[in-house]
């Protein structure tokens, strides 16, 4: 698949990590992209159910396209947000809904989680 430039920049990154400890906070690192929904907004409708972290994200829509908030209670879920927001923010909702969650396969990210 053919990602827009601002994944494939990130698929590039971490596909130029060969440490894996080193992927986990490049990934951290990522948790300073998200535009964090402060914790007084968290609530039962924008919790991520499944996730072992406590996790939020509430999705906007501004002048038909897609913007996120999100944060959770571990950095490295706030990482993955981070690359979701930028995977997503600024985006019509037909590009979104294109998306497939592979581009963390290609990137390796998957690798970073477990140990």
């Amino acid at each position: 698949m053919t990602w827009p430039d601002s994944i494939q920049e990130i698929i590039d990154e971490f596909q130029e990590i060969e440490d894996q400890f080193e992927r986990l906070e490049v990934l951290m690192d990522f948790a300073d992209e998200v535009d964090e929904l402060p914790v007084d907004e968290w609530s039962d409708s924008n919790l991520v159910r499944g996730c072992q972290s406590v996790a939020h994200i509430e999705v906007n829509f501004r002048e038909n396209l897609v913007w996120i908030r999100a944060a959770a209670d571990a950095k490295m879920v706030q990482g993955l947000q981070g690359i979701l927001s930028i995977a997503v923010n600024g985006n019509s909702p037909e590009t979104v809904m294109q998306l497939t969650p592979n581009f963390a396969e290609e990137a390796g990210i998957l690798v970073s989680l477990t140990p």
